[in-house]
């Protein structure tokens, strides 16, 4: 039997199941499930109360997903004790580390679950070890659907005649015996090289790599300076993180230690190194000596941002992220491990 063409003419559609109108005139109280033609998009939308409005096209429900991710920072060195190098520094919101630009944003498809891994801060050396610090552990945001976001944790301070370690940003160099020795190497669109530290007369320790400057080199008469930071607005303010450390003074050679980079890194030790600021991924102080070597400051921890609109924000988490708001977005800030599901 054949089927008659049907007269769609007279055919009306409740609203609130299909409707049509601008991204403001969106309904006020949608049903799970509602579709909506949005008119100042050009596209159908689907309603989800998980999640809210959401383009319906053949990818799924999906929303952008804005993030910050910073590895830990380096520890510092001792005996003429290169400073540690700040974590490695990725975002799609600014400007990422070494000078890049922004990264491409997630699209978050609803039901996903994203871990956040949040790296330590790398150990300072104390008077009894080999002179060199700690590199930083990674940060990490992964799921399905998105390659792994990972942020290199900051290159470890040299010490006594070492050069400083390779990460996100580099570790300072540690001189003596005369030798001159090179700061570590920074990770291209993460951050910049700590600074070589210089063994002719004075001894001067380099200063560690920060995510936006490279550290300074020690010289005969100065202690190299961290790096700084560079400056993120995710979460609705300005805040500068992942600065490298100071370089480490020695009494009887260089006495003036070098400061840490803005953004959180530690100043070199006059006479025990100070600890890279808790979640910035900055690096630690260079380790002093007088008469004794003294003992170099640790590497901040890092931290992980999330930044979605409030309208698509699940409200399921684990690792208890803090949860601010600025204006129509909802932003996690991470301090320690844990998940998101969009």
């Amino acid at each position: 039997m054949a089927i008659s063409k049907i007269d769609t003419s007279s055919i009306t559609f409740d609203d609130k199941i299909l409707s049509t109108g601008t991204t403001a005139q969106r309904p006020s109280n949608p049903a799970n499930g509602q579709v909506y033609y949005n008119t100042s998009t050009g596209r159908l939308e689907l309603y989800n109360t998980v999640g809210g409005w959401h383009n319906a096209d053949a990818s799924g429900t999906g929303y952008s997903l804005d993030y910050l991710v910073i590895a830990g920072g380096g520890g510092g060195g001792t005996a003429f004790g290169g400073a540690g190098g700040a974590g490695g520094y990725r975002t799609s919101y600014g400007t990422s580390g070494g000078g890049s630009s922004a990264e491409s944003n997630i699209t978050a498809n609803v039901g996903t679950v994203y871990t956040i891994t949040v790296g330590a801060g790398g150990a300072g050396t104390d008077a009894t070890s080999p002179y060199l610090g700690e590199a930083g552990t990674n940060s990490s945001i992964a799921g399905s659907g998105i390659t792994t976001i990972t942020s290199v944790g900051g290159g470890r301070g040299g010490g006594s005649a070492t050069s400083g370690g390779d990460g996100g940003s580099g570790g300072g160099g540690g001189p003596t015996g005369g030798n001159t020795v090179a700061g570590g190497s920074g990770t291209t669109g993460q951050g910049y090289a700590g600074g070589s530290g210089t063994g002719s007369a004075n001894y001067g320790a380099g200063g560690g790599g920060g995510a936006g400057a490279v550290g300074a080199n020690g010289t005969t008469s100065t202690n190299g300076n961290g790096g700084n930071g560079v400056a993120s607005t995710i979460t609705g303010s300005s805040v500068t993180r992942a600065g490298g450390g100071g370089g480490g003074a020695a009494v009887g050679y260089i006495a003036t230690p070098g400061t840490g980079g803005a953004g959180g890194g530690g100043n070199g030790g006059s006479p025990t190194g100070v600890n890279g600021t808790v979640n910035t991924g900055s690096g630690g102080g260079g380790g002093g000596f007088n008469g004794i070597w003294y003992g170099a400051g640790s590497g901040g921890s890092g931290i992980v941002v999330l930044r979605m609109p409030t309208a698509n924000y699940s409200g399921t988490t684990t690792g208890s992220p803090t949860v601010t708001t600025d204006g129509d977005y909802t932003i996690l800030q991470y301090t320690s491990s844990g998940s998101y599901t969009a």
